[in-house]
């Protein structure tokens, strides 16, 4: 048995986003106030904080001002306020239907939201966390839960530093500490593999929707100062996914002439073939999108999924010892396309569940109060009212589900009295290779379009090498033997990073795992449909080292 490191907080907080970092503020808020001592602690896998955190951004900041009323005066870095809101139907790569502002839902206009960089973000509430006197470990990975005798979550261990290929302990090996905690918040973000170990081990997704998901393709680009439009905003649905995919585009004008471009690819689409980032590639040729990057310079790419299901595949968020929080829940409001402010209110109500519990006598080991209290918050409301926005859309299609959730959104708010639900997994949404035709991608042209490779590098992914490897197969012979013949391994089209490849190597197929090459999306975990692949964490430290995505 290793021998460990053993560290003691009140509160251990796993994950560097807004809803982990809300937390961690909200609790030593608290502390502050009320004249206690609470210590906390956060950590997070990425080489800094904002290192791993990819999202569009347009954020409603709502949460931000009940964290810290005093934001703008604090410097918070949201610059720029929406003053420009289009929405386009694209109907083929070269025509497009812009909506009147009548048209749009409700819950797609942005008017009072800002374009910015969560990752910019995330790195003042950091300050603001540490400030508060939140220790905070950047580069420490949450590899393991532990348990007490009694079953309940009492903190996690951190991942081991200097493990070879094979397991084995290199020079200067390290192993990881355990830090122990009165109560544990888990903010890993969309799948979080933690998240996913406590939704299983305590049964939190029962009576449930299954989590649906989206991946998230996003690329920074300098544009010309006389293109530059700070505050426009442009969402799109339609081409390139057409009857393919459902899922939809955006391109966002930020400060300091830079433009973010992106597409959404929801992963319950059929076609094995399919490649999300050849669709993205493909998208951005589209002429409402391209004017806007005119002798424009790519900066910066990355992607990652998106828990998208929404009220109905909310889990129970309670579990003895602690609560899953954020996208690792699934807390996202996927009819505003917005899970930063959601995310930051659930972080706010667990730490004013778990302040309130530390200050009993004998603290609660499940804080099965906090489920009704964030049903009765506004986030809850949110949640409830958009609570057909995803399955109506999965039953319906991009098109008639889009009509029947503006008539809903607009009119109703959100109250028609119909339920949809999609029972289907994601994975299990793919068909047989047999019944499709691959689409047909262009080469990239080096201007607008570019290979998998090329846009790996500008991630700035690393890991350590001749570490065990982090995408594990749970069976090595399902992808050649199973989903080659099946599905024509559909890993090799599915993820956005080049990890996955079928080879051929003395007239026999090679199932090859590029992991040095992984960003960290998720989409593997998600969408196999054999459910064989299962992603952890690597060393700390390692992965995409996102500028200000």
């Amino acid at each position: 048995m290793t021998d460990r490191e053993v560290m003691e907080f009140d509160v251990v907080i796993v994950g560097g986003g807004p809803a982990g970092l809300s937390a961690a503020c909200r609790i030593m808020q608290r502390a502050k106030i009320e004249e206690k001592e609470i210590s906390v602690c956060l950590v997070e896998k990425g080489s800094e904080i904002g290192a791993h955190i990819l999202s569009g951004a347009v954020i409603d900041q709502k949460a931000l001002a009940e964290l810290f009323p005093d934001w703008q005066a604090m410097g918070a870095p949201l610059h720029t306020k929406v003053n420009q809101d289009e929405l386009y139907w694209l109907g083929s790569d070269s025509t497009a239907k812009q909506f009147s502002q009548w048209m749009i839902p409700k819950t797609l206009h942005n008017d009072g939201n800002y374009v910015i960089s969560l990752g910019n973000l995330c790195r003042w509430l950091a300050e603001q966390a540490e400030a508060l006197g939140v220790e905070i470990f950047p580069g420490f990975s949450a590899a393991h839960l532990a348990y007490n005798e009694n079953g309940h979550v009492e903190g996690i261990v951190t991942g081991d530093m200097g493990l070879a290929e094979d397991g084995s302990e290199k020079d200067g090996f390290m192993p990881g500490m355990l830090l122990k905690a009165k109560y544990t918040l888990f903010a890993e973000g969309c799948r979080g593999h933690l998240g996913k170990e406590l939704i299983a081990r305590f049964e939190l997704d029962k009576d449930k929707a299954p989590q649906h998901y989206g991946l998230g393709i996003k690329e920074l680009w300098d544009v010309p100062a006389s293109q530059s439009k700070p505050g426009t905003v442009i969402h799109t649905a339609g081409w390139p996914l057409g009857k393919e995919a459902g899922g939809g585009g955006f391109l966002y004008h930020l400060e300091n002439n830079q433009v973010v471009v992106g597409l959404i690819v929801d992963l319950n689409y059929k076609n094995p073939y399919l490649s999300p980032y050849d669709e993205f590639q493909k998208y951005k040729h589209h002429p409402i999108i391209s004017e806007h990057l005119k002798g424009a310079k790519r900066v910066s790419y990355g992607a990652r999924a998106i828990a998208k299901g929404g009220w109905a595949s909310l889990p129970k968020m309670s579990f003895p010892g602690g609560l899953v929080i954020g996208c690792d829940a699934g807390t996202l409001n996927p009819a505003k396309i917005k899970g930063t402010h959601t995310a930051m209110k659930s972080g706010m109500l667990a730490a004013e569940s778990i302040f309130n519990a530390l200050q009993l006598e004998t603290p609660p080991a499940e804080l099965l109060e906090f489920n009704a209290i964030l049903k009765d918050s506004w986030l809850g409301k949110e949640l409830q009212q958009a609570r057909n926005f995803v399955p109506v859309m999965h039953k319906l299609g991009t098109f008639w589900g889009g009509a029947y959730n503006w008539l809903d959104q607009n009119f109703f708010a959100g109250g028609l009295p119909f339920t949809f639900n999609d029972m289907t997994p994601d994975y299990a949404s793919t068909e047989p290779a047999e019944k499709h035709i691959a689409p047909e991608y262009k080469k990239p042209d080096g201007l607008l379009s570019f290979d998998k490779l090329s846009s790996v590098f500008l991630s700035n992914t690393n890991h350590e090498e001749n570490q065990p490897c982090h995408l594990q197969l749970k069976d090595p012979n399902i992808p050649i033997q199973s989903n080659l013949p099946k599905y024509n391994e559909p890993a090799q089209f599915y993820c956005p990073a080049g990890v996955y490849e079928v080879v051929e190597s003395n007239n026999e197929s090679i199932f090859q795992i590029n992991s040095q090459n992984c960003i960290h999306c998720k989409t593997c975990d998600i969408k196999d449909p054999a459910q064989n692949i299962t992603w952890v964490t690597p060393e700390g430290a390692g992965g995409p080292n996102y500028p200000n995505m």
